[in-house]
């Protein structure tokens, strides 16, 4: 038996500290994608926000609908959004926030495991790390250098392609 063991780095920013200008100029326009959202059921508006290479950013919220499996997150309706219109630029980061109706969201939202797996495809396409930016209305924000911090077993590309034995 072998034992492997997995570190991931997370850098927190308290209230008041600063962060870097480009991430927090990102997390605004996440915050502001928050207002698209259609969320009837859950109330939980999530707004994300995509930087391309180009300096481009595209914005993206979730969409819900009655039949719950049939809605799609904010992470990948921005990330589909901009692959689908600019298949040829990298992905640079990603801005995630959320607030609720009925209470303050005092702790980052994270990428659930279908966005965490599909921000791995896009990293793995264009071999180049995405910055993940996360908040809430209130407290932390929270930022990894690449989704490897958030899903360290990704399944990947090699997984399905394999070479016969010659």
């Amino acid at each position: 038996m072998k034992v492997k063991n997995i570190r991931i780095r997370i850098e927190e920013y308290a209230q008041g500290e600063h962060l870097p200008e480009p991430d927090r100029l990102l997390l605004d326009e996440a915050r502001e994608a928050t207002r698209t959202s259609y969320s009837p059921y859950s109330e939980f508006r999530v707004g994300a926000a995509v930087l391309l290479e180009n300096g481009l950013v595209i914005r993206g919220s979730n969409q819900e609908n009655a039949s719950y499996p049939l809605g799609l997150c904010a992470e990948r309706v921005a990330l589909f959004h901009a692959n689908a219109v600019y298949p040829e630029l990298k992905v640079v980061a990603i801005a995630i926030s959320a607030e609720a109706q009925n209470f303050v969201t005092r702790s980052p939202v994270t990428p659930c495991g279908g966005c965490r797996q599909v921000m791995a495809e896009v990293e793995n396409r264009r071999d180049a790390p995405i910055r993940i930016i996360m908040s809430g209305q209130e407290g932390v924000i929270q930022l990894v250098h690449g989704i490897e911090d958030l899903l360290p077993l990704s399944f990947r590309e090699d997984n399905l392609k394999k070479k016969r034995e010659e």
